[in-house]
């Protein structure tokens, strides 16, 4: 239990003599971002972390919820470009502006349009994740 405070303490987690802890937001982000690893398993997350399984669920929540921000991935891992979806018929107005440079990428009713200055290696990991097949 000693070791298991230690490592709370270290990542800033205040642990009251009640018991009782708070945890810090970036703390929770970081315990969430671990269950999504791959072959990482709530349970063993929380076990690491010294909560119960429930309460890491909760946190995942949030982060689906957008209420807890996740840190960044690791460099070298794919990164996605922001997605904006709209209704197809609202088609922006053309302008006497000069055009912007604008990668599309279609696949049936889906659209996305990325900035001319996107990596090579994002693009291609959108690619992939829209091959993949539906969850």
């Amino acid at each position: 239990m000693c070791a298991t405070n230690s490592f709370l303490r270290s990542l800033g987690v205040e642990i009251y003599g009640s018991g009782h802890r708070r945890w810090p937001d970036d703390v929770k982000a970081r315990a969430v971002a671990e269950t999504l690893e791959p072959g990482a398993t709530v349970n063993a997350i929380a076990e690491r972390y010294d909560i119960r399984p429930n309460q890491l669920s909760a946190w995942r929540r949030l982060a689906k919820q957008g209420q807890l921000v996740l840190p960044p991935a690791e460099l070298g891992e794919p990164v996605f470009a922001p997605l904006v979806i709209c209704d197809p018929t609202e088609t922006p107005e053309l302008s006497d502006a000069k055009p912007q440079q604008v990668i599309r990428i279609v696949k049936g009713t889906t659209r996305i349009e990325l900035s001319s200055d996107t990596s090579a290696g994002q693009i291609a990991a959108i690619v992939r994740a829209l091959e993949a097949p539906a969850c």
